[in-house]
């Protein structure tokens, strides 16, 4: 298996990045294959349990109170609702739920503890449960992974460099605590980024340095192109193109060798044959489902016949077992 680093340098990640493109698909798959059934991918699904009216000023996101993108603001979904979304992606395929709230932070209230009894509930049901929720202290993340959170999504989304450009109501290191308190409570880590914000090929490369030497690799990393959104401050981003998503996978792969890549946002645009790209060079996961949060997806009936047509199977739920039950990644124990 290949050795697991957490000392990479930029040089060295730019290195991998600007590899001739087959060059770098052949290395990551080559990767892939050494460290991960390669065949096998997970299908999550994300649902948004509060809707709009964030605080935030995330210039991506059309959720944010500030601006007008025509996102209906809803008050927390009722349990059974949730748990409903969650029986629909199971019977999809799905083996993960991700739980969406557009919060800045975490409070104390009755609204969390709603979500607590969500997480319990949606665990019953045998399926791995993500929440993003914004930021989160040690004793919130404890209580989370008391009710049997799976997962906690919290993404870098660019370079710290490049982050007072896209968001200045919260700080780069807010998120990487926020990271240490998810560690601590022992829920698996999901973090990755978005790329099409306008960023430069050196952000991409630090974000991915910034990931790959934690001291310990996020278990999941998305890889999210940005979705532009009409009335957000980044509408007017070109969309990006395939061959960059591809990079990205390809590098992240690379220098995270037993972390789950995740093929995210912006799968709308790409066709069987890109996505097949991105598979081949290590992303082995995908959200499936009509949405995610707030944006258009791929429908699950489209995701199975790309599945069929490509060879590739669902990852159960809980393949490696639970958190609290594992061992870390670098012993490839859990992703």
């Amino acid at each position: 298996m290949t050795e697991v680093r957490h000392d990479w340098t930029k040089e060295e990640i730019s290195d991998i990045y600007h590899t001739p493109l087959l060059d770098l698909i052949y290395r990551a798959a080559t990767v892939h294959r050494e460290n991960k059934d390669y065949a096998e991918v997970q299908i999550s699904s994300l649902i948004s349990v509060k809707t709009g009216g964030c605080p935030e000023d995330c210039a991506y996101c059309p959720q944010a109170a500030r601006y007008q993108t025509g996102v209906n603001v809803h008050a927390i979904l009722p349990k059974e609702e949730v748990v409903a979304a969650a029986q629909k992606a199971k019977a999809g395929g799905a083996s993960r739920l991700c739980m969406g709230a557009a919060w800045r932070e975490v409070r104390d209230n009755r609204d969390f503890d709603k979500v607590i009894e969500m997480v319990q509930a949606v665990n019953e049901l045998d399926m791995e449960v993500c929440c993003t929720l914004g930021m989160l202290t040690e004793s919130q993340a404890q209580r989370l992974a008391d009710a049997g959170l799976y997962a906690y999504n919290h993404n870098l989304d660019t370079s710290e460099d490049d982050y007072k450009r896209i968001i200045t109501t919260r700080t780069y290191d807010d998120r990487l605590k926020t990271i240490e308190n998810v560690r601590k409570a022992k829920i698996s880590v999901c973090s990755g980024g978005i790329i099409g914000l306008g960023e430069t090929v050196e952000d991409r490369i630090s974000m991915l340095k910034t990931l790959s030497n934690m001291p310990q690799h996020p278990e999941s990393v998305p890889v999210n192109a940005l979705v532009p959104v009409e009335g957000t401050p980044l509408a007017e981003q070109p969309r990006v193109s395939v061959w960059d998503m591809v990079r990205m996978i390809a590098t992240a792969r690379i220098v995270m060798p037993r972390t789950v890549v995740r093929l995210s946002a912006g799968r709308t645009e790409m066709s069987t044959v890109e996505q097949a790209l991105c598979f081949m060079a290590g992303a082995s996961s995908i959200f499936a489902g009509e949405k995610l949060l707030t944006t258009p997806n791929p429908a699950f009936d489209e995701d199975m016949a790309m599945f069929e047509l490509l060879g590739l199977t669902p990852r159960k739920a809980f393949k490696n077992g639970r958190p609290h039950q594992a061992k870390n990644i670098e012993e490839g124990v859990i992703a």
